[in-house]
């Protein structure tokens, strides 16, 4: 009998030790939680008064035009060609010099459609428009047409594609470009 009570003691003991090991193990998740909130509300308070165009997304849209856009981007483009009703996938990175009057040149480039490689697409030329809410557009002459949107400081365009290309169709594709330093 006094074996079976020091067993009976020992799994209380074990199931006491393990519900304060719980308890402990909640309360230390718990303020972790609440350290890790405070510092992300504190960030982006940081971040609202650093970059006032985030807190009020009216602020950050008012002043594009046509002339935010100036200097020279990477563009990484993807998507899918209209080969005769077939999609056929596509890549392209070139860069594209944005002149700051609406015109922008393309200096170098590749393009990648169905596996077949286009080298050199350098020498391209066409026109952008960039409305005061940063949304605009890009056509390249006797080619493709995009979308765009300018985001924050003009340093990353993002870009679809709308219309035109090679092929009988229109294409699908979006990509990013980047403002190189």
């Amino acid at each position: 009998m006094r074996g079976s009570k020091k067993a009976k003691t020992r799994k209380l003991k074990q199931k006491e030790t393990t519900i304060m090991k719980t308890k402990l193990t909640k309360m230390i998740m718990s303020s972790l939680a609440f350290a890790c909130a405070s510092l992300c509300l504190a960030g982006a308070a940081i971040s609202a008064r650093a970059m006032p165009e985030l807190a009020d997304p009216g602020a950050a849209t008012s002043h594009c035009s046509v002339h935010t856009l100036s200097g020279l981007y990477l563009w990484t483009f993807d998507g899918y060609q209209n080969f005769g009703g077939n999609p056929v996938p596509k890549a392209i990175m070139e860069g594209i010099q944005f002149n700051g009057n609406g015109t922008f040149t393309v200096p170098f480039g590749t393009v990648n459609i169905g596996g077949f490689i286009v080298i050199d697409i350098s020498g391209g030329v066409g026109t952008y428009t960039v409305a005061a809410d940063c949304t605009g557009t890009l056509s390249v002459t006797d080619g493709r047409s995009f979308n765009m949107y300018v985001g924050p400081g003009a340093h990353q365009l993002w870009i679809t594609q709308t219309g035109g290309g090679p092929g009988d169709g229109t294409g699908l594709g979006v990509g990013t470009a980047t403002r190189l330093p």
